[in-house]
Parts: C-alpha cells; sequence; structure tokens
C-alpha cells in the first residue's frame, strides 16, 4: 500500500468520510461524507486515512493511519473528488477504495456564531421542558440530516451515582431513543464546552 505510513497520527482525528471508489483516470478518488459539513475536508490540506480491513503483516493495520496530502479537492454533486499524493493513477485511486477519511479536529476552520461542527454535538447532553423546569433527556448519540435540518439522535438516560449517564432501556435490548430537530425553533442554547444543550422539547415525548 502506498507510504507515509511512518507519520505519527494525531490524537484528535475525527471520521469525516469514506471513499467509494475511483474517479477518471488520472487518480482522483471520490469521497461520500459523513455530513453535509464537507467544508472540513475541503478546506484541509492533509487527511489521514485508515484501511477498511487490517494490512496482511501490519499488527493493527486496522486502525493505522496513513497521511495523504490533498492535492485538489472539489464538491461533486453530493460527494467530493480529490486528487492524493497516495494515488498516482488510477489503479492507486481503485486500490483506496472503503478507506474512511479522517482529520483532525485541531484543524477544523472556526465556526461561525450559532454555527456548530455535528461533530462537537455528538456527546452532549440534551435538556428539555419537564412541568416549566429543565430536565434531562438523554445524550447525542449523532446528528442525522434529513434534507432539510439537523436532527440529534437522542439515547433516552437519567443521571445516575456520581453524575454518571445511565441509559434506559428500548425494544430489542435497544436503548430508547428520541429524534429530535436540531432546529432555533426547539434548540435554545448550546455550550459545547460544557457539554449541554437546552431545548424546549418535551421530556415526556
Amino acid at each position: 500500500m502506498p507510504g507515509n505510513r511512518d507519520k505519527v497520527a494525531p490524537e484528535d482525528l475525527v471520521e469525516l468520510g469514506r471513499i467509494v471508489s475511483a474517479y477518471g483516470i488520472m487518480g482522483w478518488v471520490k469521497i461520500a461524507p459523513h455530513s453535509a459539513q464537507a467544508e472540513v475536508l475541503l478546506a484541509a490540506k492533509g487527511w489521514w486515512l485508515k484501511a477498511p480491513v487490517p494490512i496482511l503483516g501490519d499488527a493493527g493495520a486496522s486502525s493505522h493511519a496513513q497521511a495523504a496530502r490533498v492535492l485538489d479537492c472539489r464538491t461533486q454533486g453530493a460527494t467530493l473528488v480529490a486528487q492524493l499524493d497516495l494515488a498516482p493513477d488510477r489503479n492507486g485511486a481503485e486500490a483506496l477504495k472503503g478507506y474512511t477519511v479522517w482529520v483532525s479536529r485541531g484543524l477544523f476552520p472556526p465556526s461561525a456564531d450559532d454555527e456548530y461542527y455535528w461533530v462537537d454535538l455528538i456527546g452532549c447532553r440534551l435538556f428539555g421542558q419537564s412541568n416549566g423546569q429543565s430536565s434531562l433527556i438523554g445524550e447525542v448519540l449523532e446528528v442525522i440530516d434529513n434534507g432539510a435540518h439537523a436532527v440529534l439522535r437522542v439515547g433516552r438516560a437519567v443521571i445516575g451515582e456520581q453524575g454518571a449517564l445511565t441509559f434506559l432501556p428500548g425494544s430489542g435490548g435497544r436503548a430508547l431513543e428520541v429524534l429530535v430537530p436540531f432546529v432555533r425553533a426547539h434548540v435554545q442554547a448550546v455550550d459545547i464546552l460544557g457539554k449541554r444543550i437546552e431545548s424546549d422539547w418535551p421530556v415526556e415525548f
């Protein structure tokens, strides 16, 4: 597989997409971003790629990240296409199919006021309204793009001992979940550092 495997990956890598195919004959690849916030991939001059399966003879290769210099990148409909130094031709690009694409969180461009990177919302505790008071709904597990706006997939939870969350069981052994629109009409305040989101969503919903 291509080089650049001697570089040490930063500890704050965030997975932002997956290479789905080669693009053209000049070594470009096509990437499916994990969210609508593809501007991070467009702005970053360097990505880190992780193989979808272990590489023979490379211990721990399934989680080993390879540095990739981005020579060019642009949007192509709902996807991105990019030219990387790891793929000098189409064969090299084909070999990268299935690799996940990661970027250091420290390289994310600053977000505008009242705008948030979806990755920063994951792990936040969502509070809603119960009898006119703020009360915990649960923890954000994922942010989904429904085409019109973002939706928070929240695991219902209660605060247990020492402030730890205990997720509430649902059907089939899965955690009980609720979907909450991440829109100004329902979200009143977001504290990324405090990992807390205030909303008017009914706790009993």
